[in-house]
């Protein structure tokens, strides 16, 4: 279940729309049916101590690789604006040569596409840092909403995005936001060298086992056949 459970919650975070505080400070006490509540876990976690500490921190250490992205992705305004503002009057030509236009616009393209994989290389610790600290949350987040239920006498939680409409009195996620904060009240920001999301990891496993699984054992010395007599 937890591991099921942090995966929505890693889906599901983007998604939230709404300010992470606003959602949580929605809850209230009480429920008006015995055992039934609901909750955002998404906005519980964007609201948690250990995630909103980490984002402060996040572009203090990570300065000198945003600072180097900055950078590059002003070199390569540079480089496109003229290619540009080329096309854009080769365009406006009484005959204008459409070959001559295609081309253009596929190398402006190709620069920016380039442009883009390579700064989203650059940022690549940034989004390992924001993965590293959600799956340290999302693996007590589990926790934390049982606790919350146990103490509310709760014993069905909904997803509150998949809820058509609900009272305020059944919202969850500030009990739950409290315990999380008990559980985890920080996270540690840089993952260790090496680390993979659990993702990568359990796709890395699965090709692990299946090509063992796959391997034939070790070939087994053929037996000498009798001699005839």
């Amino acid at each position: 279940m937890k591991t099921a459970y942090a995966s929505a919650l890693l889906a599901g975070l983007a998604l939230v729309a709404i300010s992470p505080n606003a959602a949580v400070a929605q809850a209230t006490s009480g429920v008006v049916t015995p055992g039934i509540a609901i909750a955002n876990p998404s906005a519980v976690v964007a609201a948690s101590a250990a995630y909103q500490t980490a984002q402060s921190q996040r572009p203090t250490t990570y300065k000198p690789q945003i600072d180097q992205a900055n950078t590059r992705k002003t070199q390569i305004e540079a480089q496109l604006k003229p290619l540009i503002d080329k096309l854009q009057a080769d365009s406006r030509a009484a005959t204008p040569n459409r070959a001559a236009l295609e081309q253009q616009y596929v190398q402006i393209q190709q620069i920016e596409q380039a442009g883009q994989a390579e700064i989203q290389k650059i940022l690549e610790p940034l989004n390992l840092s924001q993965q590293y600290v959600l799956e340290q949350i999302g693996d007590k987040l589990d926790a934390a909403t049982q606790a919350a239920m146990d103490k509310k006498k709760i014993t069905l939680v909904l997803d509150s995005q998949s809820v058509i409409k609900a009272g305020q009195t059944y919202n969850l996620n500030q009990d739950i936001l409290v315990e999380l904060n008990k559980l985890i009240p920080s996270a540690q920001l840089v993952p260790p060298a090496g680390w993979l999301p659990r993702a990568q990891r359990e796709q890395q496993a699965q090709a692990q086992a299946a090509q063992q699984a796959g391997t034939p054992a070790a070939a087994q010395p053929a037996k000498k056949a009798p001699e005839g007599r």
